[in-house]
């Protein structure tokens, strides 16, 4: 029957109906339309249910291995000044915090005492060399006599004993003199090496005491040291690469430093000390790296974080914004072949040099990670994945972590 006809047919039909039979009649109909539409629903919202999203298989390539530490920086060199003869200081030479070169004169205690005690250490010098010319003297008068028999052996054995004690005493008043003179010279106290002075600690005025008072303290700051604590497990990654090298553990390892307000390891230096031994109550080893500080800036005490280098290993990396947190730590979301969104707990290293995150275990190089698209992909649900590589997904901004 042509559609036209149909409608005429059913609204002769209806026609004759009015009222409560009609009403009836047309809620019926609605209840069917209702149903119908509650039937397509779950067929509809299945169609709906799988969002795009891009994944691509983790990096698998040979990357640079570094142990990170919280380290503490200190100065390479540290100096107590004190003074190394007694006397009232006269003169300050430096400002407090002030940079000073080896040589620089940093004290001076009051000299004329000790300008008097060379004068007189002198003057005995030339009275022992005066007896000493006399007994000389004396010997050679007596041995031709005694070689004639005109004077006796024993007088020349006394002249020759009192010869030598002459040239002893000659002996005792130049020693005599260079201590004198060593202590005038202790009278201007001068930094033992370059470094940057602290506050002084005794002003021109005060008596000071030999080897006692503390008159100010110095410290060297290029190279400077980078001190920290290895756990056992980094000590023998460290023992291990250095059995390899044919070198002790971790001597000559490179080493990079960042301040804690940094983001870059951009100080290089190496590692030239480990201890012989392991705290037994921390259960660590303390170890030390040498970095330049040609600028000086590096400053005694400061924290800062240091990683060594522990070689290579193949490992496999995938951007740092594919990684989420959950209760139980860190996951990536994979997804399995018939297109299910699984989490996967993964164990991570650092940044590599790309921005690229170490993944220290669980994943495989043939999983499929989401890169992209996390916020429309949820554990157990399906998506479809759309496959791309980690060149063209999107890398996070390159920051440490704490291991």
């Amino acid at each position: 029957m042509p559609h036209s006809s149909r409608k005429a047919a059913e609204a002769a039909a209806l026609a004759p109906l009015t009222g409560p039979a009609r009403r009836m009649l047309m809620s019926g109909a609605a209840v069917l339309l209702l149903a119908g539409l509650v039937a397509a629903g779950p067929a509809h919202a299945q169609q709906q249910a799988a969002p795009p999203v891009s994944v691509a298989a983790p990096v698998a390539r040979q990357v640079a291995q570094w142990a990170e530490h919280t380290a503490r920086i200190e100065a390479s060199a540290h100096v107590e000044i004190r003074p190394r003869v007694s006397g009232e200081v006269v003169a300050v030479h430096f400002k407090d915090g002030a940079m000073v070169r080896a040589g620089d004169r940093l004290f001076t205690i009051d000299p004329r005492p000790f300008r008097i005690a060379v004068e007189a250490a002198e003057a005995e010098l030339a009275r022992a060399q005066a007896r000493q010319v006399l007994a000389d003297q004396q010997v050679a008068r007596v041995a031709p006599l005694v070689r004639n028999r005109v004077a006796t052996e024993a007088e020349l054995d006394t002249r020759v004993s009192a010869q030598r004690e002459a040239r002893a005493a000659v002996a005792a008043a130049q020693a005599a003199l260079q201590q004198a003179q060593l202590e005038l010279e202790f009278t201007e106290i001068r930094a033992p090496r370059a470094g940057r002075v602290s506050d002084r600690r005794v002003d021109a005025g005060n008596q000071v005491q030999q080897g006692v008072t503390l008159m100010t303290t110095l410290v060297a700051l290029d190279p400077i040291y980078v001190s920290f604590d290895a756990s056992e497990s980094d000590y023998l990654r460290y023992a291990r690469l250095a059995r390899a090298a044919g070198g002790t553990p971790a001597a000559g390892a490179l080493a990079e430093l960042r301040l804690l307000d940094e983001t870059a390891f951009s100080r290089e230096g190496r590692v030239d000390f480990m201890d012989s031994s392991f705290d037994a109550r921390s259960g660590t080893i303390r170890a030390r790296a040498v970095v330049a500080n040609p600028d000086l800036f590096l400053t005694p005490g400061t924290l800062a974080r240091l990683r060594v280098s522990v070689g290579e290993a193949a490992a496999l990396l995938v951007p740092d914004a594919a990684i989420m947190a959950d209760q139980s730590g860190r996951v990536v979301l994979t997804v399995a072949p018939d297109g299910t969104v699984a989490p996967r707990p993964v164990q991570l290293g650092p940044l590599a040099d790309d921005g690229l995150r170490i993944v220290r275990s669980g994943l495989t190089a043939e999983d499929r990670v989401i890169v992209a698209g996390l916020h429309r992909a949820r554990p157990g649900t399906r998506v479809t994945p759309q496959e791309t590589t980690l060149a063209q997904a999107p890398v996070a901004a390159h920051r440490s972590v704490t291991r």
